[in-house]
């Protein structure tokens, strides 16, 4: 807390106008939909309130960008609510030594927040668009740890694996066989997963050592359809 605070004193000193109420509004973000829920990973909230959220979104919604609620960015396709972007990286327990696959860059957000806890991030979109409008805000955020792909997530990246996390922000109606065979043994996946939209549960899988899959039910979730080419 007094680091958090001390950030507050030496940031709102420099900034003026509406960059100090944005910063506010993220801090405001951590204290209120995250930390109060029980996320306690200091190295998520560092990273979240470092990065500039709302820059990832289109800029007739960036007041809406610290709001406890996903976002729409365009081509039917939204930015998580803070607090599943949050329990959605502690669940994977990401450490600086990890490779990571995301799959569903959309907004480039949940790619930085992975970036800053983990050595490198592969993420796949499979709307171009998309996958160049956050290409261009990581590159502005000169993030050089993140490889982004235009293609099918549900074929993950063979060449690259196996991966020691994997995260999927968008619903498949099933568990892609392709992306449990690319995750690394002791490797841990957090996909939501359902029928409809209506009926997606998020599941975490975990690869034992010896290739045994143990899976774990979390909890109701709404995410956009994930889609193949």
């Amino acid at each position: 807390m007094k680091r958090i605070l001390f950030n507050i004193i030496i940031l709102s000193t420099s900034c003026t106008g509406d960059n100090n109420e944005l910063y506010l509004s993220r801090m405001n973000m951590i204290e209120t939909q995250i930390k109060q829920r029980g996320i306690k990973d200091e190295a998520i909230l560092d990273a979240m309130l470092k990065i500039n959220r709302h820059e990832f979104v289109q800029e007739n919604f960036e007041r809406l960008a610290y709001s406890d609620r996903p976002v729409p960015i365009g081509f039917g396709q939204t930015i998580s609510q803070p607090y599943i972007v949050a329990f959605m990286s502690e669940k994977l327990n990401v450490n600086a030594h990890h490779k990571v696959l995301e799959i569903g860059t959309g907004s480039g957000y949940q790619a930085a927040v992975l970036a800053e806890l983990s050595e490198h991030v592969y993420t796949i979109e499979i709307i171009s668009e998309l996958a160049k409008r956050a290409e261009k805000v990581l590159n502005k955020n000169k993030y050089d740890n993140i490889t982004i792909r235009i293609g099918d997530g549900y074929k993950g990246w063979p060449e690259e694996a196996p991966f020691d996390r994997i995260m999927v922000t968008a619903a498949p109606k099933k568990i892609p066989e392709r992306l449990i065979e690319q995750l690394a043994p002791g490797g841990i996946m957090v996909i939501p997963v359902g029928e409809t939209v209506m009926m997606q549960y998020l599941w975490s899988i975990t690869k034992e050592n010896d290739g045994s899959i143990i899976k774990e039910k979390i909890f109701p979730v709404r995410f956009v359809p994930m889609v193949k080419e």
